[in-house]
């Protein structure tokens, strides 16, 4: 039995020769016609035979632009994501500027108390520290939102400083910090919406997120966080646990999942849903000498922190366990910054949550393929 290229070349040499002979026959007085003739033949045959020749068929098709991202940038995006806390500190200039109280952490430090560590590996992902105008690019038009405890208001001390810088950030410190309260503003220069959320427990992150899916508003930059409040004032690594899944389903809930858009009532209006890039602002690692009372002393041990860790990562609400949210690892980076980045065991050094919120915005950049 022919095999199909045989077939194919079989037809082609009748449907091209055949008729050839014959125009040669009638045409062989008008050269022109007899060529042209010949022409619009072959390359009939021609396209006919194509389908039997899988090199040229693939060659085709290799100059079509495809959807399909290269799974070496698939690779080199996950490799440089997991690359991101790979952050150290410069001591000794850290030690000169912690200061006693909460409300002041990441005030008064210098410039270049952190960076990435130098190996080729870190030096080809290209992170790169973001000034004050390439932060304002990156989130011109956005609406952020971090929510937890006092950890996440740290984060967004950081995030202003870069937005607004220094000084300006002074005259609304205090209002940022008035006791577990929220606060809001506007930056008009670049259209940024950034709201701090007091929400110190997990079950208020659920209802957060509850809250954006029924007024179908949601958040380009979400980054949340919660567990220390429930180490000191419950004190229950199984319920956390179980908090934490709740908390995925909301999330879950609230991405698109197979269309980009969903229909209102009867389908007359149909509301567009932009998948908002999600982090999670880990808990720091504790120094238990240094906390300040007896009850944290006593519910925020170790062996305490490692039960909620774990617990953290059985949820599957991170990425790095399969879920949908990017860890900021407070842990590591107060870790590596060390005991003296901090005066009470919980909250620290301001360079500490500019390395995290440089590592969200570079996270920011990997994901969208971007470069400054």
């Amino acid at each position: 039995m022919l095999g199909a290229v045989q077939l194919g070349l079989f037809a082609a040499g009748v449907v091209l020769f055949v008729p050839m002979g014959m125009a040669g026959w009638h045409l062989s007085r008008n050269k022109m016609l007899f060529f042209s003739c010949a022409l619009f033949i072959t390359l009939a045959v021609g396209v006919h035979l194509v389908p039997y020749f899988p090199s040229v068929t693939s060659f085709l098709s290799s100059n079509k632009p495809s959807s399909v991202v290269p799974l070496e940038f698939t690779v080199k995006k996950d490799s440089c994501l997991s690359l991101l806390h790979q952050v150290s500190f410069d001591f000794q200039e850290l030690s000169i500027n912690v200061t006693n109280s909460v409300e002041n952490k990441g005030s008064g430090r210098k410039f270049g108390s952190w960076k990435w560590v130098e190996s080729e590996i870190v030096n080809e992902c290209d992170f790169q520290e973001l000034s004050k105008a390439d932060a304002s690019d990156l989130l011109n038009g956005s609406w952020v939102v971090v929510a937890g405890d006092s950890q996440a208001r740290l984060m967004v001390i950081s995030l202003l400083e870069l937005i607004l810088g220094r000084n300006e950030m002074e005259v609304i410190r205090g209002d940022l910090f008035k006791r577990h309260s929220d606060y809001n503003i506007f930056v008009d220069e670049i259209g940024l919406k950034l709201d701090f959320m007091w929400s110190p427990y997990v079950s208020n992150l659920t209802d957060l997120m509850l809250g954006f899916k029924e007024k179908r508003g949601y958040p380009d930059v979400f980054v949340m966080g919660a567990g220390l409040w429930d180490m000191l004032h419950v004190n229950n690594a199984s319920d956390y646990g179980v908090s934490l899944k709740s908390l995925k389903d909301s999330v879950v809930l609230m991405l698109p999942v197979s269309s980009a858009f969903v229909n209102e009532g009867d389908g007359a209006n149909v509301v567009p849903i932009r998948s908002p890039n999600l982090f999670w602002l880990g808990m720091p690692k504790l120094i238990h000498s240094m906390l300040n009372t007896d009850e944290k002393r006593e519910k925020m041990s170790d062996v305490m922190w490692q039960a909620y860790s774990d617990e953290l990562y059985r949820s599957k609400l991170l990425r790095q366990s399969g879920g949908p949210l990017f860890l900021l690892d407070i842990h590591s980076l107060s870790n590596n910054c060390g005991a003296h980045c901090t005066d009470d065991g919980m909250h620290y050094h301001g360079a500490v949550y500019e390395a995290a919120v440089h590592i969200m915005l570079n996270g920011l950049l990997i994901e969208s393929n971007q470069k400054l």
